[in-house]
């Protein structure tokens, strides 16, 4: 393969770096090359190397750190303050969680699941600074943001699943042959069902779901659905009472207001009764909690209290969503609970469960591969063979969504028709005119059945479209839901009529789409969520909660990206349930770069001919260059040689944190690219921004003005403006991003940086998703050598711990 050069002269006018011209990318990683350039031009690399360095000098140890004016980080902790919620070294399930999610050189855990954490509680770990800003001391309450109203529509479709719960009677299904701990918790379990023991909670099994009416044939469009209600913000006195006990305990008083709108009323009379219910509070770790307590309650505070085992079993099961899971095996909490000096990790257990503090579940193994199931011998007493199960301990919140998820796809499979009565749309005519053999195949499904998953890589989102567009034309209610503005976009472009597309928020709010019917159903006959893999099990839950009997739901996706910021593995969980038929695209995607990102989606890391530069390979030595390269290809390099401006070229890079993070690679574009103060939160006009409504969210946007309102940004074309009190935690310089936040995005040209101390975070999905952000051209500034091959081939996507995939087998009949 010939190796191609990049032009790079007379960028900078400094010298190349000594030894630029040994320097190559190992031969598995393959692209066009980037060449030191001169006047004569430079000597070609051998065929076998694939890249060499970019002209420009190499950029001193000061070159990362440069423009550090131009971004308001979120605070980090300090003396006696609590942490940003972050993980640590090692997390609740057994996975590595280091203290700067990007690639930070302790801790072990792959970039997915330290962006995760950081994507999903950057907001919270902020919170504790912003509530200094004045909002705590009784100010009126802004108006409802996008992120409020989202978060209070969500609330109120929760509520409506744990009403249903609460109407439905029988104890926790649980399994009579297990001994030995595991047998200790259900007990406790039992005692709670028969009253011998209080509880506050407890959790039924799955009942079938009463049934709406089907959607009736479609008639004028539905309005949409009210605004939901202001969420308005914890009273001043409730505050200030609050701020009191925190004083009193050591603990600083800028709590005060996310304590006392995470307890409520009596958040006062709570901590001084109860004081590890701090750790409830974002931000706060157990060991603040601990001298919070032993301030609070002296000689009586010990490391056996039942309040603090089970606020640190709470504690610890929030993190593990923060991860993705929905649910952890109880030896791993008490393993965990040991680690925090629980003395008795048992009782501890016993004692939470008694509580309703948690919720205990008995879920089945899947048999080993190519073992066949023996059969029910119910009479044979104890010589029955116990069939293998694992004990899990789970949140109601994450329980609830996961069983009505389960409730509502089992609805959406059983139903048998779409239309009630009368004459059917003519599906085989809508399929025998498809666009692909894959749209037909998928069309076909979509008629037969109310639950459809379909699989495929990015030249496959058309075929969904082609379902809605045939939906439509055959006089149904069909739209497509993505789960970012951009790829709404992308969506209307495909469908060829911007009505029919919408966002996941937007559709569930009311704010797009086709609002809902009298019974609080969407109003439509089907829908196809692309992006499958993002969803997080309580967006889900609201989703298909809100779908009447009688429509149809495609989930369509590519299981190879990085799942959802939230709790959950929904899209994996469906597939491996094999609930509902399942079709897999057969279109490829097209192109070097979708050549590149193909192979290491099957885990090979192959060598791919790009006769137009559409893949480029940087090699650097360490993170100062890899910031000074990243900066020369987005200003200068990729615009020259590619012809894709700035503006339409995304850094990507494996965390917020580091020496090549997000924070400095920011920092440095901005100098270089629109320097200024940051008279606004350390944002100017013409900055790139992240805006994050609501967590596990990002809107991409360019800061347009600032007021007393607030920051102003544009949003894919939406004003977007967010108050002053919510800068700090929920905007971010956006010249780079992690891949978390870039899932779902794509731009014309996208660089990613590895740099040297990211290489043990490293995973085949996290490349997959990085690698698959660019349309037309894919830079890699790459410094963590053979890792990169080692991390496609061998390091797959982290398992997560739920139960939706045990739940929906039974439930599909």
């Amino acid at each position: 393969m010939s190796t191609d050069h990049l032009d790079t002269e007379a960028s900078t006018g400094a010298e190349a770096a000594p030894g630029a011209e040994a320097e190559a990318v190992p031969a598995s990683v393959s692209g066009t090359a980037v060449t030191d350039g001169d006047a004569e031009g430079a000597p070609s690399a051998p065929a076998t190397a694939t890249a060499a360095h970019e002209g420009g000098g190499r950029a001193g140890s000061d070159t990362a750190g440069s423009g550090g004016d131009g971004e308001a980080e979120p605070a980090e902790s300090g003396a006696g303050a609590p942490d940003e919620e972050k993980p640590d070294a090692a997390g609740p399930a057994g996975e590595a969680g280091p203290d700067e999610p990007a690639g930070a050189a302790e801790g072990t855990g792959t970039a997915e699941e330290a962006e995760a954490a950081e994507q999903t509680t950057g907001e919270a770990g902020a919170a504790e600074e912003a509530a200094t800003t004045g909002a705590a001391e009784g100010a009126q309450a802004p108006a409802p943001t996008e992120a409020e109203a989202e978060l209070a529509a969500q609330r109120e479709l929760r509520a409506r699943i744990e009403q249903r719960k609460a109407e439905k009677d029988g104890p926790i299904d649980a399994g009579t042959k297990l001994s030995g701990r595991a047998a200790d918790l259900l007990a406790a379990v039992r005692a709670v069902e028969s009253g011998e023991k209080p509880s506050a909670a407890s959790f039924p099994p799955p009942a079938p779901e009463p049934r709406r009416p089907a959607p009736a044939a479609p008639a004028e469009p539905r309005p949409a659905v009210p605004g939901a209600p202001a969420v308005t913000g914890a009273a001043p006195a409730t505050v200030a009472s609050v701020r009191a006990v925190l004083t009193e305990g050591g603990a600083p008083d800028s709590l005060a207001v996310r304590a006392a709108e995470v307890l409520g009323d009596q958040a006062a009379e709570a901590l001084r009764e109860d004081p590890w219910r701090l750790l409830s509070v974002p931000g706060v770790r157990p060991e603040h909690a601990d001298g919070f307590a032993r301030a609070l309650l002296g000689a009586a505070c010990g490391p056996d209290d039942e309040r603090r085992a089970a606020a640190l079993v709470g504690w610890l099961l929030e993190r593990a969503a923060l991860q993705g899971h929905t649910a952890l095996e109880s030896d791993t909490v008490r393993a965990a609970l040991a680690e925090r000096s629980v003395p008795d990790p048992d009782q501890a257990l016993q004692s939470a469960v008694a509580e309703g503090a948690v919720l205990v579940f008995q879920d089945a193994l899947d048999p080993d591969p190519g073992t066949t199931a023996a059969p029910d011998r119910a009479d044979d007493g104890d010589e029955a063979e116990a069939a293998p199960a694992r004990v899990l301990l789970g949140l109601d919140r994450y329980a609830l969504a996961e069983e009505s998820l389960a409730d509502g796809l089992a609805r959406l499979v059983n139903a048998s028709t779409l239309t009630p009565g009368g004459e059917q749309p003519d599906w085989e005519q809508a399929a025998a005119n498809a666009p692909s053999p894959s749209a037909a195949e998928l069309i076909r499904a979509v008629a037969q059945n109310g639950l459809v998953a379909h699989t495929g890589g990015e030249a496959a989102r058309g075929e969904p479209a082609a379902v809605v567009t045939a939906a439509r034309a055959l006089g149904l209610r069909a739209y497509a839901a993505a789960h970012t503005s951009d790829g709404r976009r992308r969506l209307a472009t495909a469908l060829g009529d911007p009505a029919a597309a919408v966002t996941v928020s937007g559709l569930l709010t009311g704010a797009e789409g086709p609002g809902r019917d009298g019974e609080g159903a969407l109003a439509l006959d089907l829908l196809a969520v692309l992006d499958g893999p993002q969803l997080d099990v309580e967006t889900a839950a609201a989703l298909v909660e809100s779908l009447a009997d009688g429509a149809r739901l495609v989930l369509s996706g590519d299981p190879g990206v990085l799942g959802s910021a939230g709790a959950g593995q929904v899209f994996t969980d469906v597939l491996a349930a094999r609930a509902c038929p399942q079709v897999a695209s057969r279109t490829p995607d097209a192109g070097p770069i979708g050549e590149l990102v193909s192979g290491i989606g099957i885990g090979e890391l192959n060598q791919v001919a790009a006769p137009g530069k559409e893949v480029v390979i940087v090699p650097v030595r360490d993170a100062g260059e890899a910031v000074h390269r990243t900066v020369q290809l987005v200003a200068d390099s990729v615009p020259r040689a590619i012809g894709v401006p700035t503006s339409d070229t995304q850094v990507i890079t494996p965390g917020h944190g580091g020496a090549a993070g997000t924070r400095a690679l920011n920092a440095a574009l901005k100098e270089r690219l629109n320097p200024g103060p940051g008279r606004f939160g350390g944002f100017d006009p013409g900055d790139r921004a992240a805006y994050t409504p609501a967590p596990g969210r990002t809107l991409p946007g360019t800061v347009v003005s600032a007021d007393a309102d607030g920051l102003h940004l544009d949003c894919a074309g939406t004003p977007v403006v967010v108050p002053k009190d919510r800068v700090e935690a929920s905007v971010r310089h956006a010249w780079a991003l992690t891949a978390h936040q870039a899932a779902g995005l794509r731009w014309p040209a996208a660089v990613v940086v590895l740099p040297g101390d990211a290489a043990g975070g490293l995973s085949r999905p996290w490349i997959y998703t990085a690698f698959g952000r660019g349309e037309r051209h894919l830079s890699v500034v790459h410094g963590v050598d053979q890792a990169l091959a080692h991390a496609v081939s061998e390091v797959p996507a982290q398992q997560r711990t739920t139960r939706l995939r045990t739940l929906l087998r039974p439930a599909v009949v």
